[in-house]
């Protein structure tokens, strides 16, 4: 992680912020300094230092993004949504100017973002609308998907279902494994997914985009099937890897012919020639592993609010989001396809829409998730 960089606004406050297209009058430019929060994998991590921020830094001179702080995982995603909510209701700056977390969201639907606008943040108008109003008032800027990776050498043909999937994990004892939870996406995936197995459509639906803790309940039965599948899973005991990485090396060295892994990482993992090349993945149906877009928010009371918004109107530019698709993290785009540069449209088949991928709970929804299958599933 790169040391904060101190920087003092050489500007007029007002002419700071009269503008996205702001000029210096003086000498000296001004620096307008970027604090970046980013809740997520190292790969996610590595992206931002490495690839779209040196590339932001050098189409704007002006400018530098600090990641200010870096969590893993988001396991203290609970804490930080409360400081921020406490910092905005004392009028207080929280410490950062732009937020990469899964509680973005929920951030939104309690009146703490900075609603973002064409005349701030023009490119937003090539995102789906269907995109920006989940975000409830934060700006998508790439998507992944949880799917199912398998050996295609043991494997001949993979589940097409939940179902057939739950039968072939117990027909393969110990030749299945997901990650924890609180310890990656990819496994949060699958045991939601499991979990939704049982709920209905409307119950899905507001556990999206609420909180709502009475609905939990209804997680039991969900539960007790991920309580049934410790004898069959990796380890045959109960434990599961810690990470996303963890799986992904139980796929690289063949403890496994199957597990749930992020679209992004499996394809950088190919393409580093990490996870062998006869490893493929495929989506299931009733229901499908979640997936969607990563969202970007401003909070109120941001120090560099119209800075934030000209960073993520850059983000969200063909320049940025070629990157996503074509650098290290192999993301989905957030613009359209035909947007991007002709070998990274190649990537995606025709008509290719994000929107339609399933979301996972909405962010204290997915903790109290996370936090009950710790205590219900593992070695039980």
């Amino acid at each position: 992680m790169r040391k904060n960089k101190l920087v003092s606004i050489l500007a007029v406050a007002g002419l700071a912020v009269a503008t996205l297209g702001f000029t210096a009058s003086t000498s000296h430019a001004a620096v307008f300094q970027v604090r970046l929060y980013v809740s997520g994998d190292t790969n996610v991590e590595k992206m931002w230092l490495t690839e779209l921020i040196p590339a932001f830094e050098k189409a704007n001179p002006n400018y530098n993004v600090d990641v200010s702080s870096f969590d893993l995982h988001g396991k203290n995603d609970a804490l930080t949504l409360a400081k921020i909510m406490a910092a905005a209701k004392l009028k207080k700056d929280a410490g950062f100017d732009v937020i990469e977390a899964g509680f973005v969201q929920e951030l939104g639907l309690k009146g703490f973002l900075t609603i973002p606008s064409t005349s701030r943040i023009p490119n937003i108008s090539q995102v789906p609308t269907s995109l920006m109003t989940l975000a409830k008032g934060g700006i998508p800027y790439r998507a992944s998907t949880v799917l199912l990776a398998y050996n295609s050498k043991v494997v001949a043909t993979p589940p097409k279902t939940m179902d057939e999937l739950l039968v072939w994990i117990k027909a393969n004892p110990g030749r299945f494994t997901y990650n924890q939870p609180s310890g990656g996406g990819s496994g949060y995936a699958f045991a939601q997914s499991v979990i939704d197995k049982y709920m209905t459509d409307a119950d899905i639906k507001t556990l999206v985009s609420e909180v709502n803790k009475p609905l939990q309940a209804k997680w039991k039965a969900g539960f007790d099937v991920l309580k049934s599948l410790n004898p069959y899973t990796y380890g045959k005991n109960g434990t599961y890897p810690s990470g996303n990485a963890a799986t992904l090396s139980l796929v690289s060295n063949g403890s496994v012919d199957m597990a749930t892994v992020w679209s992004d990482q499996f394809l950088s993992g190919l393409k580093a020639g990490t996870i062998p090349s006869y490893w493929k993945v495929a989506q299931i149906s009733g229901p499908a592993l979640t997936g969607g877009p990563a969202i970007l928010g401003v909070p109120k009371g941001s120090r560099q609010g119209v800075a934030a918004q000209r960073f993520i109107n850059w983000v969200l530019s063909p320049a940025a989001q070629n990157i996503i698709v074509g650098g290290t993290l192999n993301g989905y785009p957030v613009i359209p396809v035909t947007l991007l540069s002709e070998a990274n449209q190649s990537k995606f088949a025709v008509g290719t829409d994000i929107s339609t991928l399933r979301q996972g709970y909405l962010s204290s929804n997915a903790t109290d998730f996370k936090n009950q299958w710790a205590l219900e599933v593992p070695g039980k």
